[in-house]
């Protein structure tokens, strides 16, 4: 049989409605680091002003790290869907997906190079090679590995921190502040050429981004697992004969979440608190309960229905995620309006949301003329090796 994408009858309107709602997530979270060198302040003690500070607070709590692994797990969810669909059609699954992490590979290098250092698709693209060959283990397998997988190694590393801070208690360096790299930031994103902010990215994509795969195996890679795993079992396709289950299970993942992501706050800003109790524990432990609640939320009718364009909006994640970049960038480099470094977090919190729901409101138009979006339209052409109508469809 032939290759042929995904039609809008079989697509799982709830997954679509997870997606937008992670985006949202996403873009808040990330915004931090659009304004701001956030990656070498100390947030902890940076913020001054009790506007800022809670403001931190409460995106440090209920939005960092607690979206991404949301997204990662929707996208090993997605993955494992087309795995299935290839074996009832009896369609060749690895080369066409090889071919499709190929192109997704590309496309999050020349984001990571051309728009924004915090690229994720790379990464989404590495893992998901490894993805080719592990979504073939049974559910159970599966789930288990992706525990082993992600724990294990977090709790190794928990322990040498702990012992380390034992043995020399500043060797862990908290609170540690890089005004260098804030004033290099600053003085490339702000007041930059294009030339010299492309450098500048660069620099923090290797130091970030590529050196970061290597630890996304153990982070990443984990939690599309566990999405493939929750897709054997068809979570979100059984989630109305789920609901004692999913009442359960935000319950519990929402408020340990929570309580690990405050850990921080109780005991510390300690580096082993932020990095693996708050954000490798907490972030997607809360991740599971927040998908849980929204799964409940789109049983109900009338919330369905008005929570209806954000299911929309996660027909074209992609799109919208590279858009993100690309509306942000302008906004705050220096060959836009150059407003990096000029915004409080406050104000940048209010500019994300302003910018998401532009986004709603143009994903309704757009997808009422067409089936897909724009970058999702490129990268199913270059998959499949050929055109596909883009119009949409009457059903």
């Amino acid at each position: 049989m032939k290759l042929t994408p995904t039609s809008l009858t079989e697509r799982v309107e709830g997954l679509d409605f997870l997606r937008g709602i992670a985006l949202l997530g996403i873009i808040i979270a990330n915004m931090l680091h659009f304004h701001s060198p956030y990656a070498y302040m100390d947030p902890y003690t940076w913020f001054s002003t009790p506007g800022e500070q809670s403001a931190f607070h409460f995106i440090d709590v209920f939005v960092e790290a607690s979206f991404y692994p949301l997204f990662a797990m929707l996208f090993g969810y997605g993955l494992n869907m087309q795995y299935e669909k290839s074996l009832k059609n009896h369609t060749p699954f690895a080369p066409f997906m090889a071919r499709r992490m190929s192109w997704l590979l590309l496309f999050g290098i020349l984001h990571a190079l051309l728009i924004w250092f915090g690229d994720i698709l790379f990464t989404y693209a590495i893992m998901g090679f490894v993805m080719i060959a592990l979504v073939r283990i049974p559910k159970k397998w599966l789930f288990s590995l992706a525990l082993v997988l992600y724990i294990v190694p977090s709790v190794l590393v928990y322990i040498l921190l702990v012992f380390s801070r034992k043995i020399n208690p500043n060797s862990l360096l908290d609170g540690f502040v890089d005004i260098h790299q804030i004033e290099l930031a600053i003085s490339a994103y702000a007041h930059g050429s294009f030339g010299e902010i492309f450098m500048f990215r660069l620099g923090e994509w290797f130091t970030f981004g590529v050196v970061g795969v290597f630890t996304s195996f153990f982070a990443v890679l984990p939690l599309m697992m566990l999405g493939a795993a929750f897709s054997k079992w068809k979570v979100v396709e059984k989630m109305y004969a789920m609901k004692g289950k999913l009442v359960v299970t935000m319950i519990v993942g929402i408020t340990l979440g929570v309580l690990l992501k405050n850990v921080p706050y109780i005991d510390g800003p300690k580096f082993e608190n932020i990095i693996i109790v708050q954000s490798t524990f907490g972030g997607p432990i809360l991740a599971i309960g927040y998908a849980a609640l929204l799964m409940l939320l789109w049983q109900i009718p009338f919330l369905k229905i008005v929570t209806k364009p954000f299911a929309t909006l996660g027909r074209m994640a992609f799109t919208t995620y590279i858009m993100q970049s690309i509306i942000a960038t302008l906004i705050f480099y220096s060959y836009g309006a150059g407003l990096y470094g000029k915004v409080d977090i406050v104000t940048g919190t209010w500019l994300a949301i302003g910018i998401f729901v532009i986004q709603l409101i143009a994903a309704q138009i757009w997808l009422s003329k067409f089936r897909i979006g724009p970058l999702e339209y490129v990268w199913r052409k270059l998959s499949y090796g050929k055109n596909f109508s883009n119009k949409e469809e009457k059903v």
